[in-house]
């Protein structure tokens, strides 16, 4: 009795360790889980463990995870090998995967029975809990309806004892751990229900792992964006360092960061990190679209190619970054070119307040200085008439009457500046104008050798405006850009219409000028020229006329390529007209070169390249 009553006190003993080291087994796997592995690092680990514990010859993991159906093999011979393959799996009848080959040996027909709980539950090789074992491989199984199972089992050859042990991830994954002996009767029935402990434990931390790795990639993705969000935040930062450090914060949300670079392209620039990333294969890229344009990209690349246990190389959440992120660029874009549009509204307003101001005070000057001028300039005349004056007198009244006129056509224009002049508007065509105006220009183009070209549109409105004023606005603008333009330049003279105005467009190829100078080219007696080579009125004579009209001037200049004037008009209650007999514009246009070379070439290729401001000034008076 003694000995029988030490006996079970020795097994109470060793069942109690035993249950001991399996749950030890079970906290290291949870813990792996925690620790945030990768699938191939766990799945590596813990095969490590389940085999180096259980003594077996072999391990063969199972596991269904979504679209992935993988199997994990380990054996133990001189030392641990390890074999993990994708693999096709069985369905069962709801299509959902199983962890089970779809062929009809033994091994995997007891697999579909084993996960399907279609088997004998008096059966001694199988548990309450639905795990199969047995000492002896060759025995023949049997299903619930007494069907019998192909005993062959050769897939297993050398193995005598195998025990099967299903476990679940979630509802529709699940996984199986076989144990493999070449021993007979290597297992016991209480340590297959301790590995069925095991594998359940092994199921929770497959699901916990995958939770936590999802988590960690959101967490990179939301920190990704909160980066952009306090990088667009920085006061003063430029576009070009915007881009840059988006490029910077991609390689961090990827899955795999230390094989990531990325790569933003817009409107042909490139912004890289790291600065060396090179194109390659295994890509992922977004569009960059602004207003329904595509500009760019947004693409992340990765050096090497995906571990096998991933079914896919980027996540979906990752493109859905991308998007995010391209979308983004897409808004920053169009808050800066808002914001650049409200600073150059601005400055427009700014500037026109600048110039209405200087014209209240040219006004008042001019009205100021036209008594006193024409008192000068009438007894000047009176005195030149006297009897009996002096021949050198007599020139010097006539060099006072010609200063003096000269000094009230200088009113004149400071008038028509500040719209105090009236105009005299009927019905005109602007092509009538523009031909009647370069009849007289022609010869000054051809002996300065620069080429001037005709682009004037067919059936252009006309408008309500005074020919005289219009006839000064185009010999100003052509004579100011002849002064800016040295022989072997273009001078373009193009007439357009649109919805509600006429466009007249005068470009030349010429000196340009910087933004400075653009900024006060329509300030009165401002110039460029030496001293005594203009007045500083031409183009503010110009703005004078064409607000008087109603429209608008804007002006396109770059240093080194030319500058470009461009005049709009309304047409409110016009109509069209054809262009004059004899300038039909469908054929090809005209072109004046220099002096000696009439011969007509075709230009209906003309530059239209839009330019920056451009500061000259001129007066029809220079021009003559």
């Amino acid at each position: 009795m003694a000995n029988k009553s030490s006996e079970r006190v020795n097994d109470s003993k060793t069942a109690h360790r035993r249950s001991q080291d399996f749950s030890a087994l079970s906290r290291r796997i949870l813990k792996l889980a925690n620790r945030g592995a990768s699938r191939v690092e766990f799945q590596h680990e813990v095969s490590k463990m389940l085999i180096e514990f259980s003594g077996c010859d072999a391990l063969e993991l199972r596991v269904t995870e979504d679209k992935l159906h993988y199997r994990w093999e380990v054996t133990m011979a001189t030392h641990v090998s390890f074999r993990f393959e994708k693999l096709p799996y069985a369905k069962d009848e709801k299509g959902v995967p199983l962890p089970c080959l779809p062929d009809d040996s033994g091994l995997e027909q007891t697999c579909r029975i084993l996960v399907g709980g279609d088997f004998d539950r008096s059966s001694p090789h199988f548990t309450k809990t639905g795990s199969f074992w047995t000492g002896n491989i060759k025995e023949v199984l049997r299903t619930r309806s007494g069907k019998e199972v192909p005993p062959d089992l050769k897939s297993n050859g050398k193995y005598s004892s195998l025990a099967m042990i299903p476990f679940v991830i979630d509802e529709k994954n699940n996984g199986l751990v076989l144990l493999k002996s070449k021993k007979r009767d290597f297992f016991t029935l209480e340590e297959v229900e301790f590995y069925e402990g095991v594998a359940q434990t092994m199921g929770i931390a497959i699901a916990g792992r995958r939770a936590q790795a999802a988590l960690r990639e959101r967490i990179k993705e939301l920190s990704c964006v909160y980066g952009i969000a306090q990088l667009v935040e920085q006061p003063g930062i430029t576009l070009e360092r915007i881009l840059g450090g988006i490029a910077d914060l991609l390689p961090p949300a990827m899955r795999y960061p230390d094989i990531s670079s990325a790569r933003i392209l817009l409107d042909d620039k490139e912004y890289c990190s790291p600065p060396e990333c090179e194109e390659t294969r295994y890509r992922l890229a977004a569009d960059i679209v602004i207003e329904a344009e595509t500009r760019g990209k947004v693409e992340v690349f990765y050096s090497e190619e995906k571990p096998e246990l991933e079914l896919e190389l980027f996540l979906a959440e990752e493109q859905s970054l991308l998007d995010v992120v391209a979308g983004y660029i897409g808004l920053i874009i169009k808050r800066r070119q808002w914001e650049e549009e409200k600073d150059r509204l601005h400055e427009q307003l700014r500037h026109a307040d600048r110039l209405a101001t200087i014209g209240q005070l040219a006004a008042g000057v001019a009205h100021e200085l036209n008594e006193p001028l024409g008192a000068i300039l009438g007894f000047a005349q009176l005195a030149r008439k006297s009897d009996g004056l002096p021949e050198q007198a007599r020139k010097d009244m006539t060099k006072i009457e010609h200063a003096t006129l000269h000094a009230r056509e200088v009113v004149n224009k400071l008038l028509i500046f500040a719209r105090q002049m009236p105009a005299h508007k009927t019905l005109v065509n602007l092509n009538r104008i523009v031909e009647e105006g370069l009849y007289f220009l022609e010869s000054r183009c051809a002996k300065e050798g620069v080429e001037l070209v005709r682009d004037l549109a067919d059936e252009l409105p006309d408008i309500t405006a005074d020919p005289a004023q219009l006839h000064q606005v185009l010999v100003n603008l052509v004579v100011n850009a002849l002064q800016a333009s040295s022989a072997g330049t273009k001078l373009t003279i193009r007439t357009r219409s649109s919805k509600d105005s006429v466009l007249l467009i005068v470009e030349d190829t010429g000196e340009g000028m910087s933004e400075e100078v653009r900024k006060q080219i329509f300030v009165p007696f401002f110039t460029t020229k030496d001293v005594g080579q203009g007045t500083g009125l031409g183009l503010p004579v110009v703005y004078g006329i064409v607000s008087s009209h109603g429209g608008t001037i804007g002006v396109e200049s770059e240093k080194e390529k030319g500058s470009r004037f461009t005049v709009k008009l309304p047409t409110r209650n016009t109509r069209k007209t054809r262009t004059p007999p004899g300038h039909s514009h469908n054929k090809p246009e005209h072109t004046l070169r220099s002096q000696g070379d009439n011969t007509p070439r075709n230009t209906h290729n003309t530059r239209n390249t839009p330019l920056r401001h451009k500061g000259r000034d001129e007066t029809e008076e220079d021009a003559k």
